[in-house]
């Protein structure tokens, strides 16, 4: 596809589950749209991976009951799901020190259990005080975003292993520390995801259930119905809008259109040059949202032998690296499969080294966890979302204090003829493919509504 005179209603930028969704949107109305993507695949976030000859997710993977749209796109698209693997004991490593556990609560001391219920209880009781949509509303918003998540945690949280909960969740959940997040963007995300409970859980929860052959397949199959109006290998590089409407520059030609889409993550919107400057809320904004770091590794081994000394297969860490671990062996699959984060700081340290540096520290880290068995895995497969040039990082744009109160009014507000998709700009389910999907309906009703 190449450059024409013609003039669409829409341009999408970005094809990653948010801009197909406002993509297919648009053509169940019947509009006439062009989706534009910087990448030579569909999917955004969502990336198929290979290892031992198995298919796997590079990006994410996971959903919980609670994440109905994407849920329902995977039924139209024929994907079918499966029971995240969850029987045995999990592994707590805390300091060094490795403690065993089953259910969702750890091992920990008679005042720290407490003191979760008790912080568990507090974050959920503020959270239902943020409006929805807009937590920079509240009564408490300039108090709570004047402070990161671990000052938070420094003056609110008393016992040594509530504080490493706390801080593991962050590392975990944002792959950033909680030193660089705000505390009422962190309460907002809570909000969003349900609660703590539903978005680190796993039975009932959003680690729940994986999908058979891959979540990757979801984007793929949503690309295929709209396949004439998809260019790859676009990068947009620059958009105009004036009066009559928008013009969109990329590798791949110019094009015109009476609306624009842009369903990418604001830290890469704001590297996009634009005619008319962006308000100065929005232009803010894009440099206000770094994205998470994390690299994503598979490890392969013969068999599943955590499952034979009755363990799970998960694993968390304070400290180590390679830090969340999963069980990642599908069903029906004769090899046993291991997937985990290396997330945050040391995801920005790590990514520098060499891939053969990282897979050594990752076994390190499982032998730690599941003993000498884990020492000799069959295959090793990774992908560093640090280094990513059209993600700039993974799962999700964080904020750091004074970015929701001052910025965040700019998250969804339309700038002219440009509108705004993303899971970032979600007001359910942010930083999954759930909120993604929220976005992009939301965005395709924006421009129809606009054009009628």
């Amino acid at each position: 596809m190449t450059a024409t005179t013609e003039k669409y209603d829409v341009i999408v930028v970005g094809a990653g589950f948010a801009g197909l969704k406002a993509a297919r949107e648009l053509k169940a109305a019947g509009k006439k749209f062009l989706l534009v993507e910087a990448r030579d695949r569909v999917g955004g976030r969502s990336k198929p991976g290979e290892i031992a000859g198995h298919t796997v997710d590079f990006g994410g993977q996971w959903v919980g009951p609670q994440q109905k749209l994407l849920l329902a796109e995977a039924a139209e698209m024929g994907v079918e799901t499966y029971a995240q693997y969850a029987d045995g004991k999990n592994i707590l490593d805390v300091d060094g020190s490795i403690r065993k556990y089953s259910g969702d609560i750890p091992k920990l001391s008679l005042f720290s259990l407490l003191e979760l219920g008790l912080l568990e209880k507090r974050w959920t009781r503020e959270c239902a005080q943020l409006p929805d949509g807009a937590p920079w509303l509240s009564d408490k918003a300039e108090q709570w975003d004047a402070q990161t998540l671990e000052t938070w945690i420094l003056t609110h949280v008393k016992t040594s292993d509530a504080r490493t909960f706390a801080r593991v969740v962050s590392r975990a959940v944002f792959c950033a520390e909680p030193s660089q997040l705000s505390y009422l963007f962190f309460l907002e995300y809570l909000k969003q995801g349900q609660g703590l409970e539903c978005l680190t859980g796993v039975k009932d929860g959003a680690q729940q259930d994986k999908f058979i052959g891959g979540a990757w397949q979801i984007p793929s199959r949503m690309a295929a119905d709209i396949e004439e109006h998809l260019l790859l290998e676009a990068p947009v590089h620059y958009v105009a809008q004036s009066e009559s409407g928008v013009t969109v520059v990329t590798e791949k030609g110019t094009f015109e259109a009476e609306r624009l889409i842009m369903a990418v993550p604001p830290a890469l919107a704001g590297r996009i040059q634009y005619n008319q400057p962006l308000p100065a809320r929005r232009d803010g904004l894009t440099q206000r949202m770094p994205m998470g770091s994390v690299i994503k590794i598979h490890i392969a081994y013969e068999r599943p032998f955590w499952r034979e000394a009755g363990l799970s297969g998960m694993a968390t860490s304070n400290n180590r690296a390679f830090n969340v671990v999963f069980d990642q062996t599908a069903p029906g699959v004769d090899i046993g499969i291991l997937v985990g984060f290396i997330d945050s700081v040391h995801a920005v340290e790590l990514s520098s080294y060499s891939e053969e540096q990282r897979r050594a520290g990752a076994i390190a880290d499982l032998v730690h966890y599941f003993g000498d068995a884990a020492a000799n895995p069959i295959a090793y497969a990774e992908n560093d979302w640090t280094a990513d040039e059209w993600s700039r990082g993974c799962y999700v744009g964080t904020m750091a204090p004074g970015t929701l109160t001052n910025y965040g009014k700019a998250l969804r507000r339309p700038c002219g003829r440009i509108h705004w998709a993303g899971t970032e700009t979600a007001t359910e389910w942010m930083g999954y493919f759930e909120g993604a999907l929220q976005s992009g309906v939301r965005a395709a009703r924006e421009v129809m509504e606009r054009n009628t």
